[in-house]
């Protein structure tokens, strides 16, 4: 199907529509990846390159610094919401409203609006977050062209609800698993039984007391939760194996390894499989332009509980918050929506930061 060209004359709201209205669940991006190469590419202050279905633009002005503003093109798949729909107050609903086309379109009226900036700033699109991360856009580019990526200070434009959320936190996955030995449920003690094994697991995650670790003044809250249980063949069998899988969400100030380390303290005596593993991020609130940027905008800090890709510019050196209109806790719904004062708002406030 073909769509019409994207007009970056339009406010960031009105843009927000017609990103909506352009359907790119992940894995069919590309033509929305097409387009905002074409009016990217129209641009003469920025240099623009693609790799997949991800789009990259840049000024080169010889600033200072330099800031990434980063943002994914793709969505969950659509649940009867689209269209988008603008109501009488204001409020636009439809897959993509919140997580992130609102970000995607202050990133794209930034780049047509601010030739100039105080800063030099390299734009990024890209494809394929909201599945597994191993098709990451994002990940893709720091393996292909971690050159394009490179700068001072990050800021992705996921939806924070117009607060910035500073680093994220770690996510780590383990099965613990125990062993006993099969036989008829009729004659039990003639084996052991492996989910009975297993209650030393949960009564350790019951007792565990999380950290809560004060960052740049920001206090990350940590958990360890079992999120998942699989044991049992039949309702006549004693059970030979049992797992329970563990989630570790852990304060950045842990790196990946010793996150697990803290885990397999924990589980002494227990086999722990790693079954994901992603690090977490820190705030970088002390640089100078995250410094700057949270001045300027003049709003609420909190910290990030969940994993965002602001880890994938934390491992390249490169400090991250996010901040964007989008309200987190309706994404994926079918009732996705956002205020559009709100996207004009974010916009007003990049603009300014980027032009005082």
């Amino acid at each position: 199907m073909d769509y019409p060209a994207l007009d970056l004359s339009l406010d960031a709201a009105r843009l927000t529509a017609r990103l909506v209205d352009f359907p790119s669940v992940s894995g069919d991006e590309k033509a929305l990846a097409d387009a905002v190469e074409q009016v990217l590419r129209a641009l003469p202050h920025l240099t623009v390159d693609r790799d997949g279905d991800a789009v990259v633009a840049r000024t080169n002005l010889g600033r200072a610094e330099r800031v990434v503003l980063a943002g994914h093109l793709d969505t969950v798949p659509i649940a009867d919401n689209v269209p988008s729909r603008l109501d009488e107050n204001g409020v636009l609903w439809g897959c993509g409203t919140s997580d992130m086309k609102s970000g995607v379109a202050v990133q794209l009226r930034v780049a047509a609006t601010v030739p100039e900036p105080n800063r030099d700033l390299t734009f990024v699109f890209y494809d394929h977050e909201e599945v597994a991360a191993e098709l990451n856009g994002l990940g893709r580019l720091v393996r292909n062209h971690p050159e394009w990526l490179a700068g001072d200070f990050a800021v992705l434009l996921e939806g924070t609800e117009g607060q910035v959320e500073a680093g994220c936190q770690g996510t780590l996955r383990v099965r613990v698993s125990t062993q006993g030995h099969r036989a008829h449920s009729a004659r039990s003690w003639l084996g052991r039984n492996a989910i009975h094994e297993a209650a030393p697991v949960l009564e350790r995650l019951a007792a565990y007391t999380a950290r809560q670790v004060d960052i740049d003044g920001l206090v990350y809250r940590e958990g360890l939760n079992a999120v998942g249980i699989e044991g049992g063949h039949a309702t006549n069998v004693i059970p030979d194996s049992c797992a329970v899988t563990v989630n570790y969400r852990f304060a950045p100030d842990r790196s990946e390894e010793e996150a697990l380390a803290h885990v397999r303290e924990v589980f002494d005596g227990f086999a722990v499989e790693v079954t994901d593993s992603a690090p977490g991020a820190l705030p970088g609130l002390s640089h100078p332009s995250a410094a700057a940027f949270v001045d300027t905008l003049g709003v609420a800090v909190a910290p990030k509980f969940g994993w965002t890709d602001v880890a994938r510019f934390s491992a390249l050196g490169v400090p991250a918050v996010n901040y964007g209109p989008g309200d987190p806790k309706l994404a994926h719904t079918r009732e996705e929506h956002v205020s559009t004062a709100a996207i004009l708002l974010a916009e007003e406030r990049l603009r300014a930061w980027l032009t005082r």
